[in-house]
């Protein structure tokens, strides 16, 4: 499964957000997400995808993610 069809699960699952909002281009703040939901989301990322995320600096947007997530 791609990084972004995870990141769409568990946004939809976890936080109810609407799948078709979840794009590479989404930001955290259109999607609604608050600090606490970052770290939600980054959490369960690290659960799924078996990854130690570490505290990057400058993701700004989901496809950020998948690009840091998928160089790691």
């Amino acid at each position: 499964m791609a990084t972004i069809d995870v990141i769409r699960t568990i946004l939809q699952e976890n936080l109810d957000v609407d799948p078709a909002n979840v794009t590479e281009e989404a930001t955290f703040a259109t999607l609604g997400l608050d600090s606490l939901d970052t770290v939600e989301l980054i959490c369960a990322l690290e659960d799924q995808l078996d990854i130690d995320f570490g505290e990057p600096e400058g993701l700004e947007t989901l496809g950020d993610v998948v690009a840091y997530i998928d160089n790691l």
